[in-house]
């Protein structure tokens, strides 16, 4: 047996103790201490007040209408997982009791805005809208996590940007229903709003569709997975599955009820070869084809001059429409090669140049979604040819989304250069569990201004907000996927919510690190580059 150094070993034991005390720290809240209203992601205005402070015990009730009675249960249950406080819910006032009264008032200007008023008497959350109610409740749940003692102070807050949003691919590798909305949870404490749900591509096709059912019964399984970074040894491991129409319409009533909107993905005409697989004939070459095993851009792409194309499209589309009520619907349009089109006599009949023949597609879905009152959101690269009131994802940098914005349109900042979060967090590659490329700390991603002021005022308007992409390439389990997101979730979530002026990327770490009892709390996955004293001892060497 080796021998090894007494002070070694009493390093490890510390590195063991002090990893089990923090898992400690979120079954408990101090009572002796304040809460503390400087949360994630930073309200745009604290005012602290003269008083006595407002204690969160025995006695308190929730006061709330009926039409908020959905976010008196979230307050409520968030108070018990932090407090252990079990806090009766009342809709009608009576004497001598102390309160958390929810409201919505006209007098709160912005729709998702709130204010929070807090004195010894009790608190109140008044918001623009009930996701404003819902928004002042995610404040109140991390403040006091801290401890129940609360301060009297007014909080004024509202978000700078209207779309706040988190994607993840369950294409190129499926995840349950359940951790579906674990993750929906997770948009919820970040106080975000879209959840862009990447449903189809080459490796897989994951949303039911009657009227074409092989989309699930052949494009939703895969024979094998290319292991490593498309070298030439498959796995010949069977993986699939689907979320049924049932389940889908399920996960979007949970989203609705933390006021997160799900905008789906059916990526085309690129990206399509699970579809092609089902249905070979919607292709130039009619296959054969099978589910794609490995990463990347295949060249098999719809055929946009078959007829027949169009016919599935549509199809597809308004079983989609019926599931998801968001009015933006996503259409891809990445990474669409055109050799195939180059060489079909279907395509060259169309009398266009290669160039256009995509423009000629997007229009068509266009024009399909506008007639049904919904409208279409894609990749940076439609822009060329595409309608004016086409909304615009820019994942190419923020060049074409300026570009965009400049040109009329909405858009969607989603740079690879701040927020693909299936990136590496650290430069440390022998501890990374993602074989991706690419580095992104958490401070590179806090530093994401969607909309600076080298923008035109009128082009700053088009800007709608941002969001951070998880692409599942490498990313095989639930907890993986949290890992890849936390805690760089959180500097997203500042970038969306917090203006420019207020934010402090020093300050911001401050916050996060008491933000993490409630990762703890919650037994999500996240990475611990920015507190070295929590990670695994494996990283030590004896």
């Amino acid at each position: 047996m080796e021998n090894v150094s007494v002070n070694k070993v009493m390093g490890v034991v510390k590195v063991f103790l002090s990893f089990y005390l923090f898992t400690l720290l979120p079954l408990s809240v101090h009572a002796g201490e304040p809460a503390n209203y400087e949360v994630v992601p930073l309200p745009q205005s604290i005012v602290e007040q003269k008083g006595a402070p407002f204690i969160l015990e025995e006695g308190v009730e929730i006061l709330a209408s009926a039409e908020l009675q959905r976010e008196a249960e979230f307050l409520k249950q968030y108070i018990e997982e932090v407090t252990w406080n079990n806090l009766p819910i009342a809709q009608k006032r009576e004497k001598k009791v102390r309160y958390i009264e929810l409201s919505v008032s006209p007098t709160v200007k912005e729709k998702e805005g709130y204010v929070m008023t807090v004195s010894q008497k009790g608190v109140t959350i008044q918001g623009g809208s009930a996701a404003g109610v819902f928004y002042g409740i995610q404040t109140l749940r991390k403040a006091v996590k801290e401890g129940v003692i609360m301060n009297p102070v007014i909080i004024t807050d509202a978000p700078r940007f209207s779309y706040r949003g988190m994607h993840l691919d369950c294409s190129r590798h499926f995840f349950s229903a359940d951790f579906v909305k674990k993750y929906i949870d997770l948009l919820a404490l970040h106080n975000m709003n879209r959840f862009h749900w990447h449903l189809t591509d080459d490796q897989g096709w994951r949303i039911e569709i009657k009227r074409f059912p092989e989309l699930t019964t052949i494009g939703a399984q895969r024979s094998g997975t290319i292991l490593g970074t498309n070298s030439d040894l498959d796995d010949g491991i069977p993986h699939g599955g689907f979320y049924t129409q049932e389940e889908a319409r399920e996960i979007v009533k949970y989203a609705q009820e933390r006021h997160i909107t799900i905008i789906p993905e059916i990526d085309m005409p690129g990206h399509m070869l699970a579809a092609l697989a089902c249905y070979p004939e919607l292709g130039c070459t009619g296959g054969p084809y099978q589910v794609g095993h490995y990463w990347g851009v295949y060249t098999d792409v719809l055929c946009v001059g078959n007829p027949k194309v169009f016919d599935f499209v549509e199809g597809v589309l308004t079983e989609i429409m019926d599931i998801f009520p968001s009015e933006v619907i996503h259409i891809g349009g990445d990474e669409t090669p055109t050799v195939k089109w180059e060489n079909c006599a279907k395509c060259q009949a169309l009398g266009l140049a290669k160039d256009q023949l995509q423009a000629y597609f997007t229009q068509k879905v266009f024009n399909f979604l506008t007639a049904h009152h919904r409208r279409a959101l894609g990749w940076d690269e439609i822009l060329d040819g595409c309608p004016k009131d086409a909304m615009i994802m820019s994942w190419r940098g923020t060049a074409p989304g300026a570009k965009a914005a400049q040109l009329g349109h909405d858009v969607v900042m989603a740079p690879t250069s701040h927020v693909y979060f299936d990136y590496l967090q650290s430069q440390e590659r022998l501890f990374e569990p993602s074989r991706c490329e690419g580095f992104i700390p958490v401070e590179k991603v806090y530093s994401l201004d969607p909309a600076p002021d080298t923008l035109s005022v009128e082009a700053r308007k088009h800007i709608l907000g941002t969001q951070a992409n998880i692409w599942t390439e490498y990313l095989f389990t639930e907890g993986m996927v949290e890992y890849q997101a936390l805690p760089r979730m959180s500097a997203l979530s500042e970038v969306q919510w917090t203006l420019p002026e207020r934010k402090n990327y020093e300050a911001f770490k401050e916050r996060l690190t008491r933000l993490t009892a409630l990762y703890e709390l919650y037994h999500y996955q996240y990475a611990k580059h920015l507190w070295p004293e929590r990670q695994l001892p494996s990283r030590w060497q004896f």
